[in-house]
């Protein structure tokens, strides 16, 4: 029986176990350059022991940015900050994989700065709030991406992504989940366009395709991974189809041979779609499944069931960096301080204490 403490190859990467670190945004680049620094460094090599590591949302162009004091990938500077970081994880034999998230409309004009405003798939803003640095004010409206804006936020993602393996990285996850601007294609409430780029299934799924095929054709299939999360209704997303949507999308990158596909749930009711994209889907399968609270020790069972190959934790590797070893050894756990999930120096960071 496969167990999650079996090493496990990744399109011809070897992890030394199927436990992933999921995605966590935490708001730590401070500073114009928008760079992760020598903490965020400390923070990832403390948690190499993970299979492997996905960090955190790294906006690949500057107009893709959503929330303050979040790293960008798209600079110079960003790529030598980002070589610190996967240095210190390589060193301590661990793997890492970059998230490339567009927050398209999930952005304010005061967080982007420079004069840039939002864009998106059309001009719907979504409901709610954005904490902008000094307090809550409300989204706007994005600017519809044109034709040729599409195009240029799609090479925007496949330039981020070479940008990614000169900074050392061993491969990139596409944030298409969590109501971001490939999930905002992806759905109809947030997707009103009438051309190649909307309307039908096969046509809101073409954004999510193109980014997938342009940023294999600069780093391979064996460096990419997706992350999808269907019927996800964060960020104001309204997905009338999503039992139709999801197959279609699996079904046109599964031929690209990418390295995984990576699935979040939102709630229970999802497990059925999400077996039918573990049939359907080629490659690794990761999952971080719907729970109450954190992701905790019962579900390794879902590896050694067969319904992911891997396993992705949040919030219980964000406080406790050798969580691998917790779990084999049955805990103890520490438990996450939610007050310092989101910026602010090594308290809630870097100063939980490993066994």
């Amino acid at each position: 029986m496969t167990t999650a403490f079996d090493p496990v190859d990744l399109a011809g990467t070897r992890l030394a176990n199927r436990i992933a670190m999921a995605p966590m945004t935490r708001s730590r680049a401070e500073g114009e350059s928008r760079t992760p620094t020598a903490l965020v460094a400390e923070y990832y090599a403390q948690r190499a022991s993970a299979g492997l590591i996905i960090t955190e949302g790294a906006q690949p162009t500057a107009v893709g940015q959503g929330y303050p004091n979040t790293p960008g990938l798209h600079s110079a500077e960003q790529i030598a900050a980002w070589r610190e970081v996967t240095d210190g994880v390589h060193e301590r034999g661990g793997r890492i994989f970059v998230q490339l998230m567009h927050a398209g409309r999930i952005s304010h004009p005061q967080v982007l700065g420079d004069g840039l405003h939002p864009v998106g798939p059309s001009p719907v803003a979504p409901a709610g709030q954005l904490f902008a640095g000094t307090g809550l004010i409300d989204f706007v409206a994005p600017r519809e991406l044109t034709a040729d804006g599409i195009r240029e936020t799609i090479a925007g993602f496949a330039t981020a992504a070479r940008n990614a393996v000169e900074a050392g990285f061993d491969g990139v996850e596409i944030h298409g989940a969590n109501g971001y601007l490939i999930q905002q294609f992806l759905a109809s409430g947030s997707n009103h366009r009438t051309d190649e780029w909307g309307g039908p299934v096969e046509n809101r799924i073409r954004f999510a395709v193109e980014v997938v095929k342009a940023v294999v054709a600069e780093i391979g299939p064996e460096r990419t991974g997706l992350r999808i999360s269907p019927a996800n209704t964060y960020n104001d997303i309204a997905e009338t189809d999503t039992a139709e949507i999801y197959p279609a999308l699996v079904e046109a990158i599964d031929p690209i041979g990418i390295a995984y596909l990576h699935v979040t749930e939102p709630t229970p009711e999802v497990r059925e779609l999400t077996l039918a994209l573990r049939k359907a889907f080629s490659g690794t399968f990761i999952l971080n499944p719907a729970t109450e609270g954190p992701t905790g020790p019962d579900a390794l069972a879902l590896i050694e069931d067969g319904t992911a190959d891997l396993v992705a934790y949040g919030a219980l590797f964000l406080a406790n960096p050798d969580l691998p070893a917790r779990l084999k050894s049955g805990g103890p756990y520490n438990t996450p301080d939610t007050a310092t999930y989101f910026g602010g120096d090594h308290r809630g960071y870097t100063d939980y204490p490993a066994l």
